[in-house]
């Protein structure tokens, strides 16, 4: 099952280092989508674009499960594709350390020095312990982390802090000293290896590369993104591209993570009686999860509406419940019409809803069955959070504004770039796990059980 992505709670203060700018025109790669209105938006720049960033987005729902971007670190630069979890604090990299259970080769890993290294007295490793106090022996030792996933894997590794080479959509290159993680014992991957030799982490919590960026001015605390359903969009950090007409949703301020006003859901235009339901927005998440009450009711209301369709049920490997018609589909565009509107129309705003069209919660697999792509959270370890996954996002840009604690989402086309020119084919490459659903970041105190023993604390 595609249950990958936990996120880590990590907040970072950051580090007083050197920052210099090289001014360096030339050209930046990017892709676009959007989230709520019916008409679809061919983003405009403005503003000269003097403090936002735009990367080019890799991957699709399926058969991938994550939607990446790359990443230059060090000096010299070497480029890392990161897997982008808005349901995630810290950004971690597989690294040499050497490493354990890395999927990637060791030309492939990140290689750290010690003078990197982030110390467990800085003020940058409470921040990624946070709530929590880092275990250390003496101020001076290593700072150490450990991410948690609901579906029982692991990352373990140490923070440092290393220069990434940015560009601004001016042309501006920087080169910017940012903390991470360097993770050097993975645990339970999952079925496929990890894609991706990392995950960028974009909540709104400090240890954020988009709150780092914020720290030293160069940025809005701002970031959007638009995935394709066809393969790849884009992601973007600042607040360029934020497009005018947008609604607005407020956010919980008490919470790290992208948590909504309460909603009410409806069916093909008719109330289910689930009420008050709160949900996260993960990019992170492949699929889309509710609590078991709320996934069974809605579960039971597209069964309802199946009734005398032509679609039988069938096994599938791809997930749990899925259908089949009286000939293989060749896309969701084959089997939509079957299918009911979901929609969630949040309390405390101003009639703003989240409108789940059939290509939203279903997907086509490769032996022309239609599945269903809302999952059961309580049963993949989420107990009753619910989390709005990358399938729900599809066709949209959604804009999470850390500045004024909201997001938005608007209907887009995210097959072309908002500046120029069509964005590139459809993406095909390997199988791969989906590496992440809301991250738990649990320190955890020294020592190992007996049936699984991880090495702590590695010096490097």
């Amino acid at each position: 099952m595609d249950v990958k992505k936990s996120k880590a709670t990590v907040a970072l203060m950051m580090m007083f280092m050197m920052l210099f700018l090289v001014n360096f025109p030339g050209c930046f790669s990017a892709a676009s989508q959007q989230p709520n209105n019916k008409k679809s938006t061919h983003l405009k720049p403005h503003n000269g674009f003097h403090s936002s960033f735009l990367f080019p987005v890799t991957g699709n729902v399926y058969p991938l499960g994550y939607y990446s971007i790359s990443l230059s670190i060090g000096n010299p630069p070497k480029v890392f594709e990161f897997d982008i979890d808005t349901g995630s604090d810290l950004t971690w990299v597989q690294c040499d350390a050497p490493c354990t259970g890395c999927t990637k080769p060791i030309d492939h890993l990140y290689k750290p020095q010690k003078h990197i290294l982030v110390s467990c007295e800085h003020p940058s490793c409470g921040v990624v312990h946070f709530p929590e106090s880092p275990h250390c022996e003496k101020p001076d030792d290593q700072c150490d982390f450990e991410i948690d996933y609901v579906d029982h894997g692991s990352v373990l590794g140490v923070v440092v802090a290393d220069v990434f080479s940015l560009r601004f959509m001016n042309g501006s290159l920087i080169h910017l000293p940012l903390t991470f993680g360097c993770a050097y014992d993975l645990k339970n991957p999952g079925p496929y290896d990890p894609p991706a030799a990392g995950v960028l982490g974009l909540s709104n919590g400090k240890a954020s590369i988009l709150s780092q960026l914020r720290s030293f001015d160069l940025t809005r605390n701002v970031l959007g993104h638009c995935l394709s359903g066809k393969g790849g969009g884009f992601l973007f950090l600042g607040d360029d591209l934020v497009p005018s007409g947008m609604s607005w949703m407020p956010v919980s301020a008490n919470s790290k993570h992208y948590l909504s006003s309460p909603a009410e859901v409806f069916f093909d235009g008719k109330p289910t009686g689930i009420k008050d339901l709160k949900v996260v927005f993960d990019s992170g998440s492949s699929y889309t999860y509710f609590g078991f009450q709320v996934y069974e009711g809605v579960l039971t209301l597209v069964r309802k509406g199946l009734t005398k369709k032509p679609l039988d049920t069938v096994q599938d490997k791809a997930l749990p419940i899925c259908w089949k018609g009286t000939k293989p589909f060749k896309s969701v565009h084959d089997v939509k019409n079957y299918f009911s509107t979901l929609t969630l129309k949040f309390k405390d705003t101003q009639n703003i809803q989240l409108e789940l069209q059939p290509e939203a919660y279903l997907i086509v697999t490769e032996d022309g069955n239609a599945c269903f792509g809302i999952l059961n959270g309580t049963e993949a370890g989420l107990g009753d959070l619910n989390v709005i996954g990358d399938i729900s996002l599809i066709g949209k840009m959604v804009v999470y504004d850390n500045e004024k604690q909201r997001i938005g989402w608007i209907s887009a086309d995210c097959n072309r770039l908002p500046l120029d020119g069509n964005y590139k084919e459809d993406i095909q490459q390997p199988y791969a796990a989906n590496f992440g659903i809301l991250e738990e970041n649990h320190p955890k105190t020294q020592g190992s059980s007996e049936s699984n023993v991880r090495v702590r604390n590695r010096e490097l």
